[in-house]
């Protein structure tokens, strides 16, 4: 039986509304979004072209790639637009206090 492990990965004044924040967790690089009054974490990644997405826009639930500009749903990771075609990792994301935790 695989038990949830949560990771402390920043705090809620580290993330304002409409922010992102890269971080490294256990090796794997995660960003935490804040978008539509949610906290959502996912790999840092693009499917397609393997770039990061921190530096790309974000909007509505999604984050764009800033190579080629495709588009994920920040809540299942799935590629909404070409020339992505297979989705992102996310991870479940809980609030403790003040500080934001991600399951690995």
């Amino acid at each position: 039986m695989n038990e949830t492990h949560f990771v402390a990965a920043a705090t809620l004044e580290d993330l304002p509304a409409g922010a992102v924040k890269a971080v490294e967790l256990n090796g794997k690089p995660i960003l935490l979004c804040n978008s539509q009054d949610r906290i959502f974490a996912v790999i840092n990644r693009c499917s397609h072209a393997n770039e990061k997405l921190e530096c790309g826009k974000m909007k509505a639930g999604w984050i764009a790639c800033p190579v080629h500009g495709a588009r994920f749903d920040l809540a299942t990771g799935k590629a909404k637009n070409p020339p992505a075609t297979r989705p992102i990792e996310t991870f479940a994301v809980r609030i403790v206090g003040a500080t934001i935790e991600v399951a690995l």
